[in-house]
């Protein structure tokens, strides 16, 4: 399928979605938010990919949020897609890793867009800030509550109630950004992450995936390890998978991960 404001390649168990703006700096309105909605659904559906890398065009952004011009022209009119923006913020049962390639600049959406992917690879350029609070906003699509969960609070809030921009290796050294690397290779660096999680059971990655966001909501250790509702945990421990990579082991052989 053809898409106007974004590309979507499969390579392999690999999808690389593109933000394709970037005369806006790759911001998003309504249209490219919608789209975006239908290709991570396809993402999602497809049983032939197993992890996502999205990314935007261009070397000066990522993505640079909402589109506060075209929402000018709407007279204020925001529209966003019940998965939130670019199809993602709020899209809480994708059970596959998404790693988020930052090439540039990721500002409000296009920072939160990041904050929900499981991983974030910056290039040493790339800058990250919250800044709605400079044009009367509040960062609406996860952001706010995304950050104050990846790093320390008083971190978090500094960057929340200032709108600062942090560059790439300050966001490393916070702890949301996972690796800093040059630009150039930014997107091998991706694809090296991408292959990583790849020689890993998928049954395994999303029961951990699954598990850990869940865990977060339970307080207390005892019953987020014990009382809280895992199914893609319990549909691992059912799996040709977890009957495969034992015995992979001790064939001394790599596992041909099902999936299933």
């Amino acid at each position: 399928m053809a898409y106007e404001f974004a590309t979507y390649e499969k390579k392999g168990r690999i999808a690389v979605v593109t933000v394709n703006r970037p005369e806006r700096m790759n911001a998003l309105h309504p249209p490219a938010n919608f789209e975006l909605e239908g290709v991570f659904d396809a993402f999602v559906a497809d049983p032939e990919l197993w992890v996502a890398i999205l990314t935007g065009a261009g070397e000066r952004a990522f993505c640079a949020g909402n589109d506060l011009k075209f929402q000018a022209s709407a007279a204020g009119r925001l529209e966003i897609p019940r998965t939130g923006f670019a199809g993602i913020t709020s899209r809480f049962d994708n059970p596959k890793p998404l790693i988020a390639a930052v090439n540039g600049v990721a500002m409000g959406g296009g920072f939160e867009i990041a904050l929900a992917c499981d991983l974030i690879l910056a290039a040493e350029g790339a800058t990250f800030a919250l800044p709605e609070p400079r044009v009367g906003l509040a960062a609406g699509a996860g952001g706010l509550q995304r950050l104050s969960r990846a790093i320390p609070l008083k971190h978090a809030m500094g960057m929340m109630l200032t709108g600062r921009r942090v560059p790439a290796e300050e966001g490393y050294r916070l702890g949301f950004v996972t690796a800093v690397v040059p630009h150039a290779e930014l997107m091998a660096e991706a694809r090296r992450w991408a292959g990583m999680i790849l020689e890993c059971s998928p049954m395994s990655v999303r029961a951990t995936k699954q598990v850990a966001l869940r865990a977060l909501d339970v307080p207390a250790l005892e019953a987020a390890m014990q009382n809280a509702n895992y199914p893609a945990y319990a549909a691992l421990a059912r799996s040709e998978d977890a009957v495969e990579g034992p015995k992979a082991f001790a064939e001394k052989r790599k596992p041909v991960w099902r999936g299933r």
